[in-house]
């Protein structure tokens, strides 16, 4: 993949993602995220997303695993602030970096499945979430910074004298990813100088992007092979209409205040060969649009997000190793198209 080739908005970086330990059997999900991370670092990924919610196993642990079977991969840990404060995830990084010299990324989280926030009893309305997580990730970007102890007072949290032990290494800073389909989760993004992921609507339908300002980037499955047909055949096969998986997106959609959750199911039917794909989405076996066609149809597409700005993406739960390296070849298409 072309990871590292710089456009005007900075290199060009693709995540995979980590299986979730909902979906596998607890005898072999070790083996399934070495399997994973392996695939993804072989196929030139920059990096691999771990979930965090309240049904999973931590994210952290599941990055140590990672880490420790990979020689480059970095996790794209997701944070979520009411599990934790923002001091531990800084020592968390330190740590991490101590051990293993190995970046890591962070991909911050606002919101989360309703029913997980109201068991924690957490009722901060929806902006306000964003206005939370600014001062979270202040809080973490200057205590990794800087040697010196941190004393911060805001609406959210204050620290007094705090210091981060041992001093981080300023070479594996973290990139910090964050929501940026709403108004607020844009906002936050530009205030905390981070990178903004959307979930993107088909892309001649995308807004364009505000010109020189900040990082943007995609949450996008692929499926893609040398023939249409062949690709389609097996995106049907992976993904087939599920009433069940129907009814339950349904029920999703009444409970949830997500913005891009919204976003996406308002976009409704669409002509069923086009490469932009919600099947997968409506039926609730994933959590994001799908590119779907030929190696050259799929690169188009991929093309022109990159020309829109998005230099950041996150692919879908891998399969197989497989589907990895024909993801691969359509990114590899679609850089030559750019240039």
């Amino acid at each position: 993949m072309p990871v590292g080739a710089q456009v005007s908005r900075g290199p060009i970086e693709i995540f995979s993602t980590c299986p979730e330990s909902s979906a596998v059997d607890r005898e072999i999900y070790v083996q399934k995220i070495i399997d994973t991370a392996r695939w993804s670092e072989e196929a030139g990924c920059k990096g691999i997303l771990v979930y965090s919610d309240n049904s999973l196993l931590d994210a952290w642990l599941v990055s140590h695993i990672i880490i420790q079977n990979t020689k480059t991969l970095c996790p794209l840990i997701a944070v979520q602030p009411i599990y934790m404060h923002p001091y531990a995830v800084a020592k968390m990084l330190t740590s991490f970096a101590h051990l293993y010299g190995r970046r890591i990324y962070l991909n911050m989280i606002a919101g989360g499945f309703k029913n997980d926030l109201l068991a924690l009893h957490d009722t901060t309305p929806h902006d306000q979430r964003y206005d939370r997580l600014v001062e979270y990730t202040t809080i973490i970007k200057n205590l990794l910074a800087a040697p010196s102890p941190l004393t911060y007072e805001g609406k959210f949290y204050t620290t007094d004298n705090l210091k981060l032990t041992p001093p981080f290494p300023q070479d594996l800073y973290p990139g910090i990813f964050v929501s940026g389909s709403s108004a607020a989760g844009l906002a936050a993004a530009k205030a905390m100088r981070c990178t903004a992921i959307k979930y993107p609507r088909p892309p001649g339908e995308e807004e364009s992007l505000p010109k020189d300002d900040g990082v943007f980037g995609i949450r996008i499955g692929i499926i893609t092979r040398e023939a249409e047909d062949q690709a389609w055949g097996i995106a049907h096969r992976r993904f087939p209409e599920d009433r069940k998986g129907q009814l339950t997106h349904q029920l999703a959609m009444k409970v949830s205040d997500s913005i891009w959750h919204k976003q996406l199911s308002e976009l409704g039917e669409r002509p069923e060969r086009t490469p932009y794909w919600l099947l997968p989405f409506e039926n609730y076996k994933t959590m994001c649009p799908y590119l779907v066609g030929s190696y050259e149809c799929v690169a188009k597409e991929l093309s022109r997000y990159l020309r829109s700005g998005y230099t950041k993406f996150i692919l879908d739960i891998p399969p197989n190793a497989e589907e990895l390296q024909h993801t691969r070849i359509a990114f590899e298409r679609a850089w030559e198209v750019v240039q």
